[in-house]
Order: C-alpha cells, then sequence, then structure tokens
C-alpha cells in the first residue's frame, strides 16, 4: 500500500466534515487498503492506494500497476472530483 505523502496530513479536529472525513474513519480505510492488498485479490501486479484528492480534500482510492505506476482504476473518478469541486 501506498499513501501519497504530498498531501498535508489532516489536522486533529476536522471542522467541516462534509468536504474530509473524520481521522478515525480514515485510519480504518487504510487498514481496508492493507488488507486489501495483502489479500491478493488485484492480482500480483496491481495495489490499491489511499490518498486526498488535493483541491476538495476527498478520498480517493486507486488501483495501480505496480509495474508501471499506471491507474488501473480510481474512485472516485477525476469527473466526479471536480464536478464536486465546481458544485461549491
Amino acid at each position: 500500500m501506498t499513501i501519497d505523502s504530498t498531501i498535508p496530513a489532516l489536522p486533529q479536529a476536522v471542522s467541516d466534515t462534509t468536504h474530509s472525513i473524520p481521522i478515525q474513519a480514515n485510519r480504518e480505510v487504510i487498514q481496508a487498503v492493507r488488507a486489501v492488498n495483502a489479500s491478493g485479490k488485484l492480482g500480483d501486479k496491481n495495489q490499491m492506494t489511499f490518498s486526498l484528492d488535493r483541491r476538495t480534500r476527498r478520498p480517493i482510492i486507486t488501483i495501480v500497476n505496480r509495474d508501471t505506476n499506471e491507474v488501473v482504476d480510481q474512485i472516485p473518478s477525476e469527473e466526479v472530483l471536480r464536478l464536486a469541486e465546481n458544485l461549491k
């Protein structure tokens, strides 16, 4: 599992939960990502990663090819993230 280190950590108190998820939820997602990667369900060449979108601070789950670092799939998609940003 990899976590995008270019995105700053969440502050201890998250005041606006409509745009961010609580810290405990982040930990649970990270544990779930680790469990999925350890299970081998994504195959030998893929791994799941967790990060936060830089603009919206919403969580992003990606499936990445370990050999090429190509994003195989992303939830939510870039289009959905930009739509959410534009609706602010």
